[in-house]
């Protein structure tokens, strides 16, 4: 399609061709781009946040501009339903940052070298040398629950699940291992 002929097409047509036609994409963004950034800076705090938000909504309308039903909607309301659910994603996201950091609460963070000595305490075949002495490596069981509470941040419901037992054993179990790797590292996150 020649550039004059995108002019005449509508917000949905140009939507629908987007995905095998980057003019068609191109002359979207031109026509709605204010309306991201103003959207955008009705939600981020910083011209940087404003910046990030409003390429990745145009990111993921590219990414999914292939599957736009003109049937269901206008094209502009699926662009701003895009854009909502990435500022969802992105606030659920500073919670579960704001929560880990509350949990932290003025806990020393642990820097690279505590990890590799907790890895090394953790994953018994790679225990090295220095760890061995007075260090019992913990077993599949303690570590499997470890790393999902410690590590992966699940709580001991959503660990017990994964593992097929009671959340009672995977509290247990991740005491257990928690009690081992204090020789190693004293300062070993408290898990709830």
């Amino acid at each position: 399609m020649k550039p004059r002929d995108l002019d005449s097409l509508d917000d949905e047509a140009l939507l629908s061709s987007a995905s095998i036609d980057p003019d068609a994409m191109e002359r979207l963004y031109r026509r709605h781009v204010g309306r991201t950034v103003a959207f955008a800076l009705r939600r981020c705090r910083t011209p940087e946040e404003v910046h990030d938000l409003v390429a990745a909504i145009w990111l993921e309308v590219i990414e999914a501009a292939d599957r736009f039903d003109p049937a269901r909607g206008r094209a502009l309301a699926w662009i701003f339903g895009v854009s909502a659910n990435l500022v969802a994603d992105r606030r659920r996201r500073d919670a579960r940052e704001h929560q880990a950091l509350r949990r932290l609460g003025g806990r020393r963070v642990l820097d690279d070298n505590d990890f590799e000595r907790l890895e090394a305490a953790i994953d018994a075949e790679r225990m090295s040398e220095q760890f061995r002495d007075g260090v019992e490596a913990l077993p599949n069981a303690e570590r499997a629950a470890f790393e999902l509470v410690a590590i992966e941040g699940m709580n001991s419901r959503q660990a017990a699940h994964s593992l097929g037992i009671e959340p009672a054993a995977i509290r247990m179990r991740v005491t257990r291992a928690r009690r081992k790797l204090i020789d190693v590292l004293p300062e070993v996150p408290e898990v709830e």
